[in-house]
């Protein structure tokens, strides 16, 4: 499969910039892994690099109950009238970390650019809930948004979408949707998404510590991941056949380790006859969306997933 390339002189001048920012934040204490994660979790995104949310929407906060547990999750609408399609997104944060709260601009930004419903879904995060339970929340969440559509002012047509970690999870529902015979999604939607565990791939030897590290044995990886074989639905890379799958678009950051995972997911859909579509973003950084204000690339991609689920739903334009 050939990737579309987005492409710019700036995104290449602003990954490096943002990595010096970052490069230069002064050391916090000296804590072990899992307080670091703690005070990780309660530090808010910093609007000069994550941007804010779009003011075209209107963002309520949702709890959504299952027999369970109890998740929260945060509903951008358009600001059409009259029912839309619903987007169950998920955020990153290498499945121990992140909050729907770091993703607003892209979340709020798809709402309006793609005509549709967003709803951003916090998901249980290890070490507390390791695998499966944030997979479990997302294939739950998407029948409840089946069962609740009207509701949210939906039409009944459901996509799936995420980053990074996220990506993973919308991966792995839609094989567990197509595994036990439950309805697919319409589209899901990969943004530069982890999709195996100790990969040895030319983009982890070319870019491992750009921003992110997938290098084997990691902290949040040990933390989520069940010792023992995978399951497919935890590293959907290891599928035997991604056949049946619902029509992707799948983006890629040029500077990501995880660049091959999306570059070869994409290439394997399309071999198994799924309809993929596959954006790369030269000279970019893993987690783009997560920093629009400080990088183009990341308000590029919002317009870019929002006209993607234009087109695959073919509605009218506000």
């Amino acid at each position: 499969m050939t990737a579309e390339i987005v492409d710019s002189p700036q995104f290449a001048a602003e990954t490096d910039q943002l990595l010096k920012i970052f490069a230069n934040q002064p050391e916090g204490p000296d804590l072990d892994p899992y307080q670091a994660l703690l005070l990780d979790r309660e530090e808010l995104p910093d609007p000069e690099l994550a941007g804010e949310c779009d003011p075209r929407t209107h963002p309520e906060d949702l709890t959504i109950t299952l027999p369970d547990r109890r998740l929260e999750a945060r509903v951008y609408r358009p600001l059409t009238s009259g029912p839309r399609p619903v987007v169950l997104w998920l955020h990153g944060g290498g499945f121990i970390g992140g909050d729907l709260r770091d993703i607003e601009y892209a979340t709020s930004g798809i709402a309006v650019a793609g005509n549709v419903v967003v709803v951003s879904l916090n998901y249980r995060l290890a070490p507390e809930s390791p695998y499966p339970a944030g997979l479990h929340d997302v294939r739950d969440s998407l029948d409840w948004l089946r069962e609740y559509t009207a509701e949210l002012n939906g039409d009944g047509r459901i996509a799936v979408g995420g980053q990074s970690a996220g990506a993973a999870l919308a991966a792995g529902a839609c094989l567990l949707a197509r595994d036990e015979g439950t309805p697919l999604p319409d589209r899901q939607i990969l943004c530069y998404p982890s999709l195996d565990l100790d990969q040895d791939t030319e983009s982890y030897r070319s870019f491992d510590g750009t921003f992110l590290s997938i290098a084997p044995g990691g902290w949040s990886s040990t933390q989520y991941f069940p010792d023992g074989d995978l399951p497919a639905a935890a590293v959907p890379l290891r599928a035997a056949t991604v056949a049946g799958l619902p029509p992707a678009l799948v983006l890629a950051a040029g500077r990501d380790p995880l660049r091959d995972d999306a570059r070869i997911y994409a290439n394997r859909l399309g071999q198994d006859g799924v309809p993929a579509r596959l954006v790369e973003y030269a000279d970019t950084m893993h987690a783009f969306l997560n920093f629009p204000a400080a990088l183009s690339a990341g308000r590029h991609a919002v317009e870019l997933i929002g006209a993607d689920l234009r087109t695959t739903f073919n509605g009218p334009r506000p």
